[in-house]
C-alpha cells in the first residue's frame, strides 16, 4: 500500500480526521501512574487503548521520548506495535539537514521505528528533503506555517517574487509531491490563511496542529483546511485530550474528550458554513 493509500484510507477507516498528538510530560501525567515502572509506557498505552476508536493518526512528538534517554527509545518502540493498524504513524521530528545526514534520519524513522511519515523541516532545501520521499509507501509533512506565536519571523517574509516564505514552501511540496506523499503541517492559529493554502496546493495533505491549548478555531480550522473531498487534513489534537483529567479513570475521560472532538471534527466537515 502507498502512504497516498494509506493516508485516505485510515481517514476512511475510522471516520475520522482526529490525530491524537502524543506529547508524554512526565509532569502533567495521573500522578498515580508515577509508581509505575514505567509511567510514560503505561500513561500512553491508556490513550491510545482510549482512542483507537476514534482516530485516524497518532503523532509522536520525538523530543518527548528524547528527554528521557534510552528509556524513551525503548518506549517508543513499545508503544507503536500497540497503535491500531488502520492509523498513520507520525514522527514529529522536525529534521532536515544535508543528503547524507537526511538518509540517516529517514532510515532511523522509517526502517528502525517504522513510522509511516515524519515531519521535515525544509529551510535547507531539496537534497535535504529527497531522502525522505524516495519511497512511495512513506510520507513527510514539510513544516509550512506552523501554530507558534514565532511563526511570522520567518514565515511571513516577503520574497521577491512576491511570495510569503511559507506560500514558497508549499509551491515546493507541490513541486517535490510527485509520489503523493509531501503535506504541510499549517498551523490552526492561521485559520484563516488555511483556505488560500487550501486553493494553492489542490489536495495536498495538511497536519493541523494547534487546536486545544494553543487556541485554534476549530470549525474554521476544519473547514478551511479539508480538500474538495472533506478529507485531507489531520487535526492534531494533544493536551487537551491527554490531560483531560488526573484522575485514575483518565483514560475514561480521554476517551469521551476524543469522541468529542471527532464529532465536532465531522460536523464541520461536513456541514456547510453559513
Amino acid at each position: 500500500m502507498t502512504y497516498h493509500q494509506k493516508l485516505d484510507q485510515a481517514i476512511l477507516t475510522s471516520n475520522s480526521l482526529l490525530c491524537i498528538g502524543m506529547d508524554p510530560d512526565l509532569s502533567k501525567i495521573p500522578m498515580h501512574l508515577m509508581n509505575s515502572e514505567d509511567p510514560v509506557f503505561d500513561f500512553c498505552r491508556a490513550v491510545i487503548e482510549a482512542t483507537k476508536d476514534t482516530a485516524c493518526a497518532y503523532k509522536f512528538n520525538i523530543a518527548f521520548f528524547e528527554v528521557l534517554g534510552e528509556k524513551g527509545w525503548e518506549t517508543l518502540r513499545a508503544l507503536l506495535p500497540l497503535l491500531p493498524a488502520h492509523a498513520v504513524r507520525i514522527a514529529d521530528a522536525k529534521v532536515g539537514d544535508i543528503g547524507n545526514s537526511s538518509d540517516k534520519y529517514a532510515e532511523t524513522f522509517f526502517d528502525e521505528f517504522e513510522f509511516d511519515c515524519v515531519t521535515v523541516a525544509p529551510y535547507m532545501g531539496s537534497d535535504s528533503v529527497q531522502p525522505f520521499i524516495r519511497r512511495e509507501d512513506k510520507g513527510i509533512f514539510l513544516l509550512g506555517l506552523t501554530s507558534n506565536p514565532g511563526s511570522a519571523d520567518f514565515q511571513r517574509l516577503k520574497l521577491e517574487n512576491g511570495n510569503f516564505l511559507y506560500q514558497e514552501v508549499a509551491d515546493k511540496a507541490v513541486s517535490w509531491n510527485g509520489l503523493l506523499n509531501v503535506g504541510l503541517v499549517t498551523g490552526a492559529t492561521h485559520s484563516e490563511d488555511l483556505k488560500e493554502l487550501r486553493d494553492r496546493v489542490g489536495d495536498l495533505p495538511f497536519l493541523v496542529p494547534g487546536i486545544g491549548a494553543q487556541g485554534g478555531d476549530l470549525g474554521k480550522t476544519v473547514r478551511n483546511a479539508v480538500n474538495r473531498h472533506s478529507r485531507g487534513a489531520l487535526i492534531n489534537v494533544g493536551r487537551d485530550i491527554l490531560y483531560a483529567s488526573g484522575e485514575e479513570n483518565f483514560n475514561r475521560i480521554v476517551n469521551q474528550k476524543a469522541h468529542w472532538y471527532q464529532e465536532q471534527i465531522n460536523h464541520f466537515r461536513f456541514t456547510i458554513s453559513v
